[in-house]
């Protein structure tokens, strides 16, 4: 079977890459990574407020407060003990890159331009294939419109484009009033891929002592229903690569986000669950589900159950909705990898505390 597949322009051997974690602060944990058959790497995220501890030039969101980026400041126990430093991290990715021979892909994660220029060109030169921007923004600010944010993801994508030459793909939150013309925007500002989406980390309340706290919850295989519903409205209608990352927990799920119209299907909580390891069963189940099925490649599959090849496409739309709740109690509510779905949802719900990776 041909698992083959191209990504920003990349050739991989296969549509499994792994997703931003901390899997790419080891070395030896990237190589691992590699050998259990994942066909790209995106190292962790280069966080905005790392880089504001070296960097001067903050611009007009920035000064709304630092403290509103998810996955920043008070979204962490404590910054220090995720992160490292700018210059750490270009060297730590410059020996990633050198440890292992699949594409390695940067990472940053933030909204103004501020540093971010300077640290893209210096992922560039340590050899990173691409680059992932890793964009979210709290709008807390009550005089801040939504044409505003929108604008300054643009500048921001646009202007890092006009500095390097490496491919750029934007990882969006679904948090958007006109998803489809926001991202038809980004690709013409120079992004050449797209990854849905980003799955933040929510705040909880702790009820006994009365704070805030962050509540680390791995994602489950329901949670890629919105992604792949998305990448299959849009596919053949904006130019550009799709990725779909969160919910990607078994060999249907990738053959799923596929059929969308993803050129890679994007894991990491599959991995910090049930290993490594799990990637190289994953591949294997998808060999054999080709076979099965009489599919040659994945190429042949990609975009197959889009919107625009499908016999119904209304199904993708809110036209569907009414059919949908009229079609619960015939039998059709709960098939099997729902039930799937539900029984690894009430076990991955559990505290990532108890994982020995959160622990190590």
């Amino acid at each position: 079977m041909d698992l083959t597949t191209t990504y920003l322009g990349l050739q991989l051997k296969n549509p499994l890459v792994a997703s931003a974690s901390t899997f790419t602060k080891k070395t030896d944990q990237a190589k691992r990574l590699e050998e259990a058959g994942l066909s790209a790497i995106v190292m962790h995220s280069l966080f905005e407020e790392q880089i504001i501890h070296e960097s001067l030039e903050l611009d007009h969101f920035l000064s709304h407060g630092t403290e509103t980026f998810a996955e920043a400041l008070t979204y962490l126990p404590d910054i220090g003990t995720y992160s490292i430093g700018p210059d750490a991290y270009i060297e730590q990715l410059a020996e990633v890159k050198q440890a292992v021979s699949i594409p390695v892909i940067g990472s940053l994660n933030g909204v103004s331009t501020g540093g971010w220029i300077h640290f893209a060109k210096e992922m560039e030169q340590a050899g990173a294939d691409a680059l992932e921007l890793n964009i979210y923004f709290v709008p807390v600010d009550l005089e801040i419109t939504s044409s505003q944010l929108e604008d300054a993801y643009i500048k921001l994508v646009s202007d890092i484009r006009q500095q390097i030459s490496i491919p750029i793909a934007v990882k969006l939150s679904p948090f958007f009033t006109a998803l489809p013309h926001f991202a038809n925007r980004l690709v013409e500002a120079g992004a050449n891929g797209l990854v849905f989406f980003n799955r933040f980390y929510q705040p909880d309340f702790d009820l006994e002592e009365l704070e805030v706290y962050p509540n680390i919850m791995l994602s489950t295989p329901y949670e890629m229903r919105l992604p792949l519903r998305w990448i299959a409205l849009l596919y053949g209608r904006i130019n550009t690569d799709f990725a779909l990352t969160s919910g990607i927990h078994s060999a249907e799920d990738a053959i799923k986000a596929m059929m969308a119209g993803a050129k890679v299907a994007m894991m990491t909580s599959a991995l910090l669950r049930n290993g490594i390891q799990t990637a190289a069963e994953i591949l294997e189940d998808m060999r054999i589900w080709l076979e099965e099925h009489e599919y040659e490649s994945i190429q042949q599959m990609q975009g197959s159950m889009s919107q625009q090849a499908v016999a119904e496409p209304s199904a993708f739309e809110r036209a569907n909705y009414m059919k949908v709740l009229s079609s619960f109690g015939d039998g059709r509510e709960m098939p099997h990898t729902a039930i799937s779905s539900r029984i690894i949802h009430r076990t991955l719900s559990s505290s990532a505390d108890d994982d020995p990776f959160w622990s190590s």
